[in-house]
């Protein structure tokens, strides 16, 4: 599946309505975003079934605000809704494969459940 653009009004749905949803949040003027942007696709074309979306910040201001960009670009990735991921700069094609693949084999309720219990030394 390539990469699909992502509004404001589409955003929860589109987070909490699939499994696994990486977003990257991205500007045209950003250098950065741009040299992310091929590897972004060419990792989508590679996992059919997560959701690689993009939100354009210039265009949809009020979401950026809302997931507290900083700095672009920022990559989320969500898991049945949840976010288990956040980055601030572009990953080498590599790198993010190696993300997808972490969280598809994560196991969200065990990582939930993990999160209440008290600190094992």
């Amino acid at each position: 599946m390539a990469t699909q653009d992502l509004t404001s009004a589409e955003f929860n749905e589109t987070v909490s309505g699939n499994d696994i949803v990486l977003v990257d949040f991205w500007a045209s003027w950003c250098g950065p975003c741009r040299a992310f942007a091929p590897t972004f696709a060419a990792v989508s074309e590679k996992h059919p079934d997560v959701v690689f979306a993009k939100v354009d910040t210039e265009a949809e201001q009020q979401l950026a605000a809302a997931a507290e960009i900083q700095s672009i670009p920022t990559l989320m990735a969500f898991k049945k809704g949840t976010l288990v991921f956040r980055q601030a700069g572009a990953l080498p094609a590599a790198a993010l494969e190696d993300l997808v693949q972490q969280v598809k084999d994560l196991d969200l309720e065990a990582a939930i459940a993990a999160q209440g219990q008290p600190a094992q030394d």
